[in-house]
């Protein structure tokens, strides 16, 4: 018989303590027939579009509140009132760190259809990679195409580090800047690049969902219209890559009591299963609080 314990869902965590007090369990119910349905699109084709996942009303409150925060000079950021450089570009404007900015996003990025697919396709304490709002204005050339983790050095094809959602806020049409995809190009090797010939662009109305496997092959599309094209975009990685976003730091301490556990754990506070980001030992987020502490005291003595 093999002394070998597994490394997850076995002895190791439970002996940390991560099993139970710091990593989220393992999932384990069964997805229902419609997930079901859409794992089987995504793992075909890399990718699903969820129609209507969201209001009318909860889009113009997004729409509102992206419109009032690019107007704040303290809080539109480095890139909200245009891009610097081609990737970003320059007729686009995008909101980073949204999580710190205002709690109307927070629903978007724990939508239960996602939460249930991450939790198939990722591991147990995925997290947020990278969450911000992205507005093609009038004018905009096409982005360059690309996968979401090109920045991780292994050869494809290979079993997904990440997943993204792109959210419309407004309808995604043919020529407003839609998102274009090269389908089945998950599958693909590293060597094969795909030309623009390759993509078609994702049709949806204003309150879909496209979720999408980060392997997948990608870009922002060409605004040839007279209107700009407003969507938001939460994308989730494996708890043992480092975030493209450090959401540790783009989030004010202060404000993680305001904000939903389930998305705090996704910014990195929970301990992975079975011992990834502990802090001394225990959670980041129970270091954030003794810090808080220590930093209240300092300044009371100061005063």
């Amino acid at each position: 018989m093999s002394n070998k314990q597994p490394l997850a869902g076995g002895t190791v965590p439970n002996e940390v303590g991560s099993a139970t007090r710091l990593s989220r369990p393992s999932l384990s119910t069964t997805p229902d027939a419609r997930i079901q349905q859409l794992i089987h699109e995504i793992n075909r084709h890399g990718y699903a579009i969820i129609p209507n996942a969201f209001s009318p009303s909860i889009v113009a409150e997004a729409k509102a509140e992206v419109a009032r925060l690019t107007a704040d000079p303290e809080m539109v950021g480095p890139a909200g009132e245009k891009g610097r450089n081609t990737f970003e570009g320059y007729k686009t404007q995008r909101l980073y760190a949204l999580a710190n900015k205002s709690r109307v996003f927070d629903g978007f990025a724990l939508h239960g259809d996602v939460l249930a697919l991450n939790d198939y396709f990722l591991d147990p304490g995925y997290l947020i990679n990278s969450f911000q709002s992205i507005n093609i204005l009038p004018g905009e050339s096409a982005q360059t195409l690309h996968y979401d983790h090109g920045y991780v050095t292994m050869e494809r094809p290979h079993k997904p580090v990440g997943t993204g959602v792109m959210i419309a806020l407004d309808d995604y049409t043919a020529n407003n800047g839609a998102t274009v995809i090269v389908p089945d190009s998950h599958l693909w090797d590293s060597r094969r690049v795909p030309s623009a010939e390759e993509t078609i662009p994702v049709i949806m109305p204003a309150g879909s969902m496209l979720f999408f496997l980060s392997t997948l092959w990608h870009g922002g599309g060409a605004n040839t219209s007279d209107e700009s094209r407003l969507a938001l975009t939460a994308q989730y990685c494996q708890p043992w890559i480092r975030p493209m976003e450090n959401q540790i730091l783009a989030v004010d301490w202060e404000k993680l009591d305001e904000i939903p556990e389930r998305l705090v754990d996704m910014f990195g506070y929970k301990v992975g299963n079975p011992f990834l980001g502990f802090v001394d030992g225990g959670s980041p987020r129970a270091a954030v609080g003794r810090l808080l502490k220590k930093y209240k005291v300092i300044a009371e003595a100061k005063l």
